[in-house]
Formats: structure tokens, C-alpha cells, sequence
């Protein structure tokens, strides 16, 4: 039960599943200056609203910023997560941009993430979130207004499943001829554009061959169980807590608050829910909406150590698109919103401050 608890975190952000110390490894680390100690993570909220998915699951959507701004900024979170974490950018995004009120933020939970309603088994597949986002769109977003996409991990093949599913909307400043919105700009974090079945999760090929084909059967085990390995997990934070550190992060330094954070977000994501959407993301295969995706400007970012989804998935990306920007922090993980925030945020900036002018000189 323990290696499939550990199997189970693997897929996700780090090993949310993991059971039984913090007090051991974690007092050592807490004795070094926290700078982000006070920080107000998980209480940042904007104006809420549902959503109602096209199978009629409600989603969690938050709005920040004025509604007549110039550009909507929608934010797609990662597989056992949740929107917050979005956190710095959420806190940094418009007091960085000029003149912040010319943006709006919308973030929304996936489907059986967050304040989001569950869905059923049969819908827990990229497809579905990608449909998921089209209905959050439709539902913030006025006709023909411009939209900038953010998505982090499985938030970012949701992007793409949109634009496998809705080429229409992947426009930019071509009219999009009464499409619903037009995507002006992608900022595609930490994601893949299929082949993750290859990755070794940092750990020996040989140790992998072996675990790999175990993964699912162990984490449909776990999900039978939900009842029983979400008490445990909650009874065993401290492993989680050191295993979360190893396995989502690469700088060493990382503050214990943000670690502590991204834990109990990966921990609130029920285990049956890691274990339906698992076998989708291993199964993803979006290369193919990357035209699509690439007739906007896109931002690629990539951690250097990332061990879920290798800095090697995001160079495809980049690669493949033939006006993308590649930024790779060689010293990070798999979360960089939380642990470079300053690159996510710059960049981002960066990519609204490219496609703004255009859009207040059309009137757009």
C-alpha cells in the first residue's frame, strides 16, 4: 500500500499519496528563514460563478479585474491541483502589467479538482477538460473579445484538447469571424504534448520498467479505497510532505511554506480522482493541435529538472510551433508558478505586453 500510494503522487505534482515524518527531515528545514511564511496562500479569491460542463458537472470559476478591460487572461491549473495554485501570479499579474485594469483574470477548478463538482469516471480524460475550458470561456468571456490561455501541466494539454476541438478560436488578430473568442496568445507551463509513458520520474530505467506497468492496476487499487488511503494520507502529511519536496521541486532552497502548500492541495484531491485521470494523462496525445495551437504567439516554459514532465516535452513544444518562445529554468521542478513565480509572472507579462498594443489599436 505504501509503493502505491507513492505510485499514485507520482502522476500528479509531486507524491500527494505518500503515507506516514516531517518532523524528522522538516525540523531541520524550518530553521532557515522563510521568507514567504506569511504568505496568504489559498485566501486570494476573486468574484466567484459556476460553470455548468456540457455533462452537467459545475465548475469552480473566480474572476479578478475589470470586465470591459482589453484582454482576458484565463488560467488552466495542473492534474491534483487546484487554481490557487496560480497563487503569485494571481497576486503579481496586474500590479506588474501597465496599467493593470487593461486585463482581466479568470481562474477556474477542473472538473473534480478544487470547488469543482466530480465527474463521472468515463469523462476524466484531457478531452473532456478541454471541453471544459470552451464552457468557461463561453461563459466569461464576451464574443470576439481577445484571450490569452495559461495552462500549467495538464492545463496545458487542456489548451490543446480546446484547440483540437475548436480550431475556430486559435485566430489571434484575424477577425476569428464571429467565433466565440479569439486566442491572441498560449502560455504553455511544465506540459507535454503526448509520449509521457516514456518518463523515468527521476528514478533508474530498470526500477521504472518494473514500476510503470504496475501504476494503474496500483493506483484503481487505491481508488477501491478511497475511503481508507484518504485517512491515511492525511495521517501521514510528513512523508508526503519530504516526498513532495524531492519530487516537485529542484531548487534546494525552496521556501517550506510553498512545499507545505502545493502538499495539502495534492492531499485535498481525493485519491479516486488521481487514480480516474491517470491513465489520460499517460494516454495524452496532442502533438497534432500544436498547428493549431501555433498560430498565436506562445510562451513555452520548462524546468530543467522536472521529472514529470521533462524539460525535453516542453523543447518539442517549442520546436514544433513556429513562433514560440522557449524560456528553461535549469534549477526547477515540475511547479514553476510556485517555485520560480518571477519567471512565470515575467513572462506572462511579456506575452500580454506583446499582444496588447495590437489589440487597443484595432479597439479590439
Amino acid at each position: 500500500m505504501g509503493v502505491a500510494g507513492a505510485v499514485a503522487g507520482l502522476g500528479a505534482a509531486g507524491i500527494g499519496a505518500a503515507v506516514g515524518i516531517r518532523h524528522l527531515a522538516v525540523g531541520r528545514v524550518r530553521l532557515r528563514p522563510d521568507p514567504d511564511s506569511a504568505e496568504p496562500f489559498g485566501t486570494l479569491r476573486g468574484r466567484p460563478m459556476t460553470v455548468t460542463a456540457g455533462d452537467g458537472v459545475p465548475l469552480h470559476v473566480e474572476i479578478d479585474g475589470p470586465d470591459d478591460a482589453a484582454l482576458t487572461v484565463v488560467f488552466c491549473h495542473g492534474y491534483t491541483l487546484n487554481q490557487d495554485s496560480w497563487h503569485y501570479q494571481r497576486r503579481d499579474l496586474a500590479a506588474r502589467t501597465a496599467g493593470g485594469d487593461r486585463i482581466r483574470m479568470v481562474f477556474w477548478d477542473q472538473r473534480s479538482h478544487g470547488r469543482s463538482g466530480r465527474g463521472d469516471l468515463a469523462h476524466a480524460t484531457v478531452e473532456q477538460t478541454g471541453s471544459d475550458l470552451y464552457e468557461v470561456l463561453r461563459a466569461t468571456v464576451r464574443r470576439g473579445s481577445p484571450v490569452v490561455l495559461a495552462g500549467h501541466s495538464m492545463g496545458g494539454m487542456s489548451i490543446m484538447a480546446l484547440a483540437e476541438e475548436h480550431p475556430e478560436l486559435f485566430e489571434g488578430g484575424r477577425g476569428g469571424r464571429g467565433a466565440l473568442c479569439r486566442v491572441v496568445g498560449v502560455m504553455l507551463v511544465n506540459t507535454s504534448g503526448g509520449d509521457l509513458a516514456e518518463m523515468t520520474l527521476g528514478l533508474p530505467l530498470a526500477l521504472m520498467k518494473i514500476v510503470r506497468p504496475i501504476a494503474p492496476s496500483a493506483l484503481r487499487g487505491l481508488g477501491r479505497q478511497a475511503k481508507m488511503v484518504d485517512r491515511a494520507r492525511g495521517l501521514g502529511a510528513d512523508v508526503a510532505f519530504v516526498l513532495t519536496r524531492r519530487m516537485a521541486f529542484a531548487d534546494k532552497h525552496v521556501s517550506p511554506t510553498v512545499v507545505d502548500f502545493l502538499e495539502q492541495m495534492i492531499r485535498a484531491t481525493p485519491i479516486d480522482v488521481i487514480a480516474e485521470f491517470y491513465p489520460a494523462l499517460m494516454g495524452h496525445d496532442k502533438a497534432a493541435a500544436l498547428k493549431t495551437v501555433g498560430r498565436v504567439p506562445v510562451l513555452v516554459l520548462t524546468g530543467g529538472r522536472d521529472r514529470l514532465t521533462p524539460a525535453e516535452h516542453g523543447r518539442r513544444i517549442a520546436e514544433a510551433l513556429p513562433d514560440a518562445e522557449l524560456v528553461e529554468v535549469d534549477e526547477a521542478g515540475h511547479v514553476l508558478p510556485l517555485e520560480y513565480p518571477g519567471v512565470v509572472t515575467g513572462s506572462l507579462r511579456r506575452l500580454v505586453d506583446r499582444v496588447l498594443p495590437g489589440l487597443e489599436e484595432r479597439g479590439a
